[in-house]
């Protein structure tokens, strides 16, 4: 129970300073860190240590490779390292999953409502025709766009909330 609300408190607050400033501070995750170690000690002892630190290193492990190829923040990483400390290795792992989906939902909402609606229906048109045709005529997409960043805290809160509630975890 006192984890699902510092989950969900966690969460909240990463939003917002992900989506106001584009940044998830120290300050906020090291608190959280060091909470679920109390809270999973006190409440599971040994087992409950392990496993949050086994919950940490999955979080850690699953955007490590994508930080240092450079598509992601530090704070995105660490985000889904505590709330792998929060909730265990497998809420975090499948987390992760739902993260990726949602991630990609909004990379492509982005890309195609950043452009103006008249461009995007005549690339669309062309691009059909074309293949209609027999030619592989690209869904144009301009580069300023392709380049856009964001605030990826939110894909990585959506996807915790979705796997919470399909878990169906208590409240």
């Amino acid at each position: 129970m006192i984890n699902t609300i510092m989950l969900f408190l966690l969460l909240l607050i990463c939003i917002i300073t992900d989506i106001r400033e584009r940044k998830i501070y120290n300050k906020v995750l090291f608190p959280f860190l060091l909470l679920a170690f109390v809270v999973n000690g006190i409440t599971g002892g040994w087992s409950g240590l392990a496993s949050t630190v086994l919950g940490t290193l999955v979080g850690l492990g699953i955007l490590l490779i994508p930080y240092f190829m450079g598509g992601m923040g530090a704070g995105d990483v660490k985000l889904l390292a505590v709330i792998g400390a929060l909730m265990g290795a497998k809420f975090v792992a499948f987390s992760a999953i739902y993260m990726a989906f949602a991630g990609g939902i909004f990379a492509l909402l982005i890309i195609i409502f950043r452009k103006s609606p008249k461009q995007l229906i005549k690339n669309l048109f062309f691009s059909l025709v074309g293949r209609v045709n027999g030619l592989r005529i690209p869904f144009f997409f301009d580069k300023d766009t392709m380049k856009t960043t964001y605030p990826y805290g939110v894909a990585i809160a959506a996807g915790a909330a979705i796997q919470f509630f399909r878990a169906g975890l208590p409240l």
